[in-house]
């Protein structure tokens, strides 16, 4: 009989000192589990800041670079016109009516003088020196490549800077949303830490932490590796 009572006395004993250090198991995960979930709700608000700031950008961009379009075309529709204009002036520059051809001259050297750029005034003797080398086939000056890139070159290098900018808010605002959901797997864990600590019985406590805890860690994981995802 006293050896029976003894045997129960260490029982009593060892399941008491157990549950007192199961306890404080399940208070150590769930703190580590808060510190988790508050650093991965930080670390989503922080990719929505930069999401909603790589939209400003992208935006501002965008508007330059529609900006920089508009001046490069009408510039190209203008350069258009005035060349269309020397080509009737060149025609008649070779009439048979010298006054009318002088006229007609005196013309293009005004026109050519007061309208047409630089950049356009090379694309010209470009263009004479292809149709020359290549009669039968017409070349038009605003075919050059260098023309082009001095009129749109800017609006091209602008306009790829605000699509990187939206491509890098698209990949913000996904990654974004992943630490969302792993601060709401967190949260879970989190709960069932906390239903784990109010249970009396071993096995349920057992089972539920052991749920808990790999929630935990997968969702920590996760986090881990969208935070350590480069942008670009």
């Amino acid at each position: 009989m006293p050896q029976a009572i003894d045997d129960a006395a260490v029982t009593h004993t060892d399941s008491t000192w157990m549950n007192r250090h199961f306890e404080l198991v399940i208070a150590m995960l769930l703190g580590l589990a808060s510190i988790v979930t508050a650093w991965a709700s930080f670390q989503a608000s922080l990719y929505d800041g930069e999401m909603s700031a790589a939209n400003t950008r992208a935006g501002v961009l965008s508007a330059e670079a529609e900006s920089l379009y508009l001046e490069g075309n009408q510039q190209y529709l203008s350069d258009g016109q005035l060349f269309d204009r020397l080509t009737e002036l060149r025609i008649q520059s070779t009439s048979a009516d010298a006054a009318a051809a002088a006229v007609a001259a005196e013309t293009i050297d005004v026109l050519t003088f007061q309208s047409m750029s630089e950049d356009f005034a090379a694309a010209v003797e470009w263009a004479d020196a292809e149709n020359e080398a290549d009669p039968e086939m017409f070349t038009h000056p605003q075919g050059d490549e260098a023309y082009l890139a001095t009129l749109f070159g800017e609006y091209e290098e602008v306009k790829a800077q605000a699509d990187t900018e939206l491509a890098n808010s698209s990949k913000f605002n996904d990654l974004g949303d992943q630490l969302t959901l792993n601060t709401v797997l967190l949260a879970i864990s989190l709960f069932l830490f906390g239903i784990a600590a109010i249970l009396r019985t071993y096995r349920t406590r057992l089972l539920i932490t052991g749920v808990s805890a790999v929630v935990m860690v997968v969702a920590t994981v996760l986090t881990f590796i969208v935070v350590s995802t480069p942008i670009s």
